[in-house]
């Protein structure tokens, strides 16, 4: 079927409509060729808090990681979040470990220097939350250093082949399990982002990235199939509203490890020449 305007001219065909969301977008994003400006990045960290608040990388977490977490009844645990933007789910795992009465150790890591200053900066009422700057291919961790090892809106930035190695180093991490929650490529997402999601977002970055995240982000069977190519074990792709996909897997031995105390967790001294420290 055509759309045509009264002259005859035809505007798109339907499945010309949906031909965009057949595979992944190889386009950049403008956070990730760096066209920017100090004043957009800074209007992004807070719009985009806002986003996540509205649209579920908080809840998915709550269902995902904090739900197992609660399940094991853990009362104390260490969490790396790789990618971690300004620490806003750092602060939630935070804030409700502190209403359950558990202990924790949390650590964000950003390569971008902005971004680890202000998890530090915005944590500031959570010691228990620290900020390190490394590479997240090459993580500064010993293997298994943490308890969980998670990562949100992180992995579409990246080309498949890229996406499998970063699966392996979050994996190698992790002693119990990873949680990777990212976006669910589908065409209502996309459209609703760019007709209704516009009357709110006002950022530049905000507006052009997030349409352009969607299209580069994955379906499930593709999430799952790049998490196999990482000979990940107990690989789980969930759905959770709206429009977000929780990609886990356990580590085989997990189900017998004890409760371990989150402050062997430290991150890695100054005088560790691959990571610095935000303060």
């Amino acid at each position: 079927m055509l759309l045509r305007l009264r002259q005859g001219a035809v505007i798109m065909s339907f499945p010309d409509m949906f031909d965009q969301f057949r595979q992944r977008s190889l386009e950049l994003e403008h956070l990730d060729k760096g066209d920017y400006t100090p004043e957009e990045y800074e209007g992004c960290i807070v719009e985009l808090q806002r986003v996540n608040r509205w649209l579920g990388d908080a809840s998915a977490l709550r269902s995902s990681l904090l739900r197992e977490i609660a399940k094991l009844d853990l009362r104390s645990f260490s969490v790396i979040d790789v990618g971690a933007g300004s620490g806003e789910l750092l602060r939630v795992i935070a804030g409700w470990a502190r209403q359950t009465g558990r202990s924790s150790r949390l650590t964000g890591l950003e390569l971008n220097a902005r971004s680890a200053k202000a998890i530090a900066e915005e944590s500031q009422s959570f010691p228990e939350i620290s900020a390190v700057r490394a590479d997240a291919f090459r993580l500064p961790f010993r293997d298994n250093q943490f308890d969980y090892a998670i990562c949100s809106l992180f992995t579409h930035h990246f080309k498949d082949d890229d996406v499998v190695a970063f699966l392996r180093e979050l994996n190698r991490v992790a002693a119990r399990r990873i949680f990777a929650i990212d976006l669910h490529r589908h065409p209502i997402a996309y459209y609703f982002y760019t007709t209704v999601g516009r009357l709110f977002l006002h950022n530049r970055l905000i507006r052009q990235d997030g349409a352009l995240s969607i299209l580069r982000s994955f379906k499930p069977r593709e999430l799952e199939e790049l998490a196999q190519r990482a000979e990940l074990k107990e690989i789980e792709v969930a759905r959770h509203f709206p429009y977000r996909l929780v990609l886990s897997s356990r580590k085989k031995y997990a189900k017998e490890l004890p409760a371990r105390d989150p402050a062997v967790n430290k991150v890695p001294s100054r005088e560790n020449a691959r990571v610095s420290l935000a303060s």
